[in-house]
Parts: structure tokens; C-alpha cells; sequence
């Protein structure tokens, strides 16, 4: 009888367990379905934290190459006249959605958290996917909500456009033989609109290092910086934009007691400025006086010098989907002597070769022969291995290459944070660095 009675239970037991397994197979095959179907989205944005965005927006598939999305989706940013970051959202449509392209913008305040800027940059994103969700099954899960204090109000800038910004920056580290203590400050006062760009920086910096070898040896070395930054630029139209450039400094490290320099420039940009997110193709040139009172005797014997220059800058930027190249071209001289003359090229490229394989290259080469300012005299061991004066060079080369070759499941839509070590940013592939 008790027998049975367990046979019975154990048929009962298995025949529920069964049902149960083929009930949750169904629907994980409804939802696996459902998911199958969601748009293919390929994010390229270096300032997203990704497992944030995977976790808010799981009504889309997150893949690893453009080549098999949907939708492109690039996010770039630039610095804003309020102090805050401006970001770029451009949605590219791909196959079924070819031709669906948006671009939209969102600003940051300087004062948000990077919470907030997160929160806000991820709310603006799902606003430029909707119009793809819709065309799939999964539109059926999406609420739209609004917030019901919202009113409208007319915007008064008590400031008229004028920002300011105060930053202090004090590190020391000690140990029993060697002490040091750094301290930086900076004043910024900005004004940006679509007609003007006016721009002041101040930054000092001070370094003490202090080295006690033994009873005999306790050598400080300090070296104390200072530098002015001034711009003012007047937009002449989409293309063509003039204005002035005044810098000041003083550097121990440089042998510059004063210098200062005003640069009248003019600017033209093969492309129009509202693209520049984009694409840039910038032509600058610049030319003025000079002025520089030295610390020391110069290896020239200059203690003071007025010197008139000309500079021309030649900047070329473009963002893709397979990648981004950006190059700059620096050339300047001055006028009392043609040989005194520098010439430097920077370029940063980053190319999606094909399916899972991505390349990085970036670099840099300078001619210098422009060092006017040199102090006269032998260079000691210290002088050297702390940088604490300039030294003679006819060139500077630098560069690095890096190769990523990505293969496995396309998609990348599960966030798993353990053993983590915070954040959880990087981008939805390979790709270039925009910050």
C-alpha cells in the first residue's frame, strides 16, 4: 500500500515537474522571439557607461560590429560655451532602416553630476531609438511618460551668457627622503554665442621637491609657471571667422621672467561650422608680435627681445561609422630670422578593417628650431632627470599602434558587474576615441 502510495506521488511529482519545464521553454521561446526581433544597435561612444545603458535600454540588441546593426549610433562631444559638454547623438539607419538618420543634441550644465549627465545623456538616447522600436514587436512594451509639473516658462540668462569657473588643485607626497608638493590654480571666464567666442584662462602652477640623501645632501628644487590664454573670435558666417590671440606667461622652467605675444588670425573651414561635429577642415592664420624677458642670458646672449611672428595651422577631422581620422598641421617662424622656424604634425586614426578587426594609430613629429629662450649655460644631472630646465632639440617623434581583433556571439546585451572594479564604461565596439 505505502508502495503506491509513493509511486503515485513520484508520477505526480514529475508529471508537474514536466509541465512546469515545457510551460517556462514556451515562454522563454516567446521572449527569445520577441528579442530576436529587436532592433541591432551598434553604440560607439567612449564616455558611455555601457552596462548602465544595457541595463535601461533592453528592449534593443547591443552588437559587437557595425557590420551587423541596424542602427549606427555615434555619439560625440565638445566642449560648451556654459562650461558643460555638448553631445552629439547621430543615428544612422541601416538595411531595413536605410535612410532613417537623426541627429540630436543634448548639453550638460556645469554644475550636473556625472549621475545626472549619465542619466540625461541615456534618456536623450532612448528619445532617438523610438522611431525604430516602433517598427518592431517590442513597441508593444514601451510607455511614454511625461512629467506632469512641467510649465512653461520663459528663459532669462541673468548672466547674459557669461561663465565662470575657479579651480584649485593642491597634491603633496612624502616619504624619508623625498618630499614634494604641487599646487595648481586656474581662472576661466568664458562667453559663447552663435556671433562671438571670448575665452580668458589663467593657470599657475607651483612644484617644490625637496631631496635629503644624508646629513650632508638636502637639496630643494622648485620650478613655478604661470600662463594667460586670451581669445576673442567674431563669426563671419558659416565658413569664415576672425579675431585675436594674447597670451602671457612666466616659467622658470622655460627662462621666461615675461613673455607675452598678441596674434591677430583669421580662420576658414572648407565645411560649415554647424557640421563640425562631424567633419572640419580648418585653415588658421595668425600673425604678430612677440615680447620675451628672459631670467637669464640666452644661449643668443638676449636678455630681453621683441620678435614678430606668423603662424599657420591646418586642422582636419572627420567621424564615420568605419571610423575617425583626425590630423593637425602646426607650422611657425619668425620674421627677423626665417630660420628660427618650427613644424609639427599630429594624427590620430581609427579604422573598422573589417568584421572584428579594428586598428589605432596615433602619433606625432615636430622639426624645432625655434628655442629662443634657452638659458646659456651647463646643464646639470638634476636640470635633466627633473625637468627643471628646458633643454636643445631639433625634433620630437612619438607614436603607437594598437590592433583589437574581436570574434564570437554578435551580441552584447548582458551585464554581469562581479568582480568588478566600479564603472563599467567603455563602448559597443572597437572604435574611435572622440573625448
Amino acid at each position: 500500500m505505502k508502495k503506491n502510495i509513493l509511486t503515485r506521488l513520484s508520477c505526480l511529482i514529475l508529471v508537474t515537474s514536466i509541465s512546469q519545464i515545457v510551460s517556462a521553454q514556451e515562454q522563454g521561446s516567446i521572449s527569445d522571439t520577441i528579442r530576436k526581433e529587436a532592433v541591432k544597435i551598434f553604440l560607439d561612444c567612449q564616455s558611455c557607461d555601457m552596462n548602465y545603458t544595457r541595463q535601461q535600454i533592453p528592449y534593443v540588441n547591443f552588437v559587437r560590429d557595425v557590420k551587423e546593426a541596424q542602427v549606427f549610433i555615434l555619439i560625440t562631444q565638445q566642449n560648451a560655451g556654459s562650461g558643460g559638454t555638448q553631445y552629439t547623438f547621430t543615428f544612422q539607419g541601416l538595411g531595413v532602416y536605410n535612410g532613417m538618420n537623426d541627429t540630436l543634441v543634448y548639453t550638460s550644465n556645469p554644475d550636473e553630476t556625472s549621475t545626472i549627465v549619465r542619466e540625461k545623456k541615456n534618456n536623450r538616447l532612448q528619445m532617438g531609438l523610438m522611431k525604430y522600436v516602433a517598427r518592431t514587436p517590442l513597441s508593444s512594451e514601451i510607455e511614454i511618460r511625461y512629467n506632469a509639473e512641467l510649465e512653461r516658462e520663459l528663459v532669462v540668462d541673468k548672466w547674459n551668457n557669461w561663465v565662470f569657473s575657479l579651480g584649485t588643485e593642491p597634491q603633496f607626497q612624502a616619504e624619508e627622503s623625498d618630499r614634494q608638493l604641487q599646487l595648481r590654480n586656474s581662472f576661466n571666464v568664458t562667453k559663447v554665442t552663435p556671433d562671438i567666442k571670448f575665452e580668458l584662462e589663467l593657470d599657475q602652477s607651483y612644484s617644490r621637491r625637496r631631496v635629503i640623501e644624508d646629513d650632508d645632501f638636502d637639496t630643494t628644487y622648485v620650478t613655478n609657471e604661470f600662463q594667460g590664454d586670451n581669445l576673442f573670435v567674431k563669426s563671419l558666417g558659416e565658413h569664415w571667422s576672425a579675431g585675436i590671440k594674447w597670451n602671457i606667461g612666466t616659467s622658470t622652467r622655460e627662462n621666461y621672467g615675461f613673455r607675452t605675444d598678441i596674434l591677430p588670425s583669421v580662420e576658414y573651414d572648407l565645411f560649415p561650422y554647424s557640421e563640425a561635429t562631424h567633419r572640419q577642415l580648418r585653415f588658421l592664420y595668425s600673425v604678430g608680435m612677440q615680447y620675451n624677458n628672459y631670467n637669464d642670458s640666452t644661449i643668443y646672449n638676449k636678455l630681453a627681445e621683441n620678435l614678430f611672428k606668423q603662424e599657420f595651422n591646418i586642422a582636419f577631422q572627420i567621424q564615420k561609422k568605419w571610423g575617425s581620422v583626425n590630423l593637425s598641421l602646426l607650422a611657425s617662424n619668425y620674421f627677423n630670422d626665417f630660420s628660427k622656424n618650427r613644424v609639427e604634425l599630429n594624427t590620430s586614426l581609427n579604422f573598422r578593417i573589417f568584421k572584428g578587426l579594428a586598428l589605432q594609430i596615433s602619433g606625432g613629429i615636430a622639426h624645432i628650431n625655434d628655442q629662443v629662450n634657452l638659458k646659456k649655460g651647463d646643464i646639470s644631472e638634476a636640470d635633466r632627470l627633473l625637468e627643471l630646465r628646458e633643454l636643445s632639440t631639433q625634433y620630437r617623434i612619438e607614436g603607437g599602434i594598437g590592433l583589437t581583433y574581436t570574434f564570437g556571439s554578435i551580441y552584447n546585451n548582458v551585464v554581469n558587474p562581479r568582480f568588478g572594479f566600479g564603472g563599467g564604461g567603455g563602448q559597443g565596439g572597437p572604435g574611435p576615441d572622440y573625448d
